[in-house]
């Protein structure tokens, strides 16, 4: 499973539009995608944070670490469900769509896989921070699926590309804010 996992992602994010017709044509089970994708993924964010903490800090800090997991597990958590649900709200409001849930969350799922990566990697060498910049091309991978995945036409492409991503990029970050203003205890 995890093979796949890693499959799936580098194939996200180095050919996207490949990836992107590949998903189309795949049928999952409603549960199966975030069993077998999302929660692992995120799984993954959750002990980077945890050993990153643990063993690139000077003090060995196990309380520290802890909080670290916590607070990133709660943002991504809440970041992915968040996004999805804006995305699915918006998705009936704004573009006149049929709501699907179930659409928007694996949507948003496969568009965050450069974001967890990116996570993933800092968590455990904070010392390249400068990859953060990468993470604008989260842009580029909702580009390539929003026209074959979510069958958004030509002409509203750029406006949903542009609040998809700004819902995927935002909400973690939002939540993180909010956890961070809510338990100062998890400041660090």
């Amino acid at each position: 499973m995890y093979k796949e996992i890693f499959k799936l992602v580098i194939a996200i994010i180095s050919q996207p539009g490949k990836a992107w017709d590949i998903l189309t044509r795949k049928e999952e089970k409603d549960d199966e995608f975030l069993s077998r994708f999302v929660y692992p993924l995120i799984g993954f964010v959750t002990v980077a944070a945890f050993l990153g903490v643990l063993f690139t800090r000077k003090e060995f800090d196990v309380e520290l670490a802890l909080k670290s997991s916590i607070r990133t597990l709660v943002a991504a958590f809440g970041g992915f469900y968040l996004a999805s649900y804006l995305l699915n709200e918006l998705w009936q409001g704004l573009f006149k769509r049929e709501k699907d849930m179930k659409l928007c969350q694996r949507f948003v799922g496969y568009s965050s896989s450069l974001m967890f990566a990116l996570n993933i990697v800092l968590m455990l060498l904070p010392e390249f921070f400068f990859l953060q910049i990468f993470v604008l091309y989260t842009f580029y991978i909702v580009w390539e699926g929003a026209g074959p995945y979510m069958q958004v036409e030509e002409k509203i492409r750029l406006k949903f590309v542009g609040i998809a991503t700004g819902l995927i990029l935002l909400m973690p970050r939002l939540i993180e804010v909010v956890l961070s203003m809510l338990m100062p205890g998890l400041r660090f």
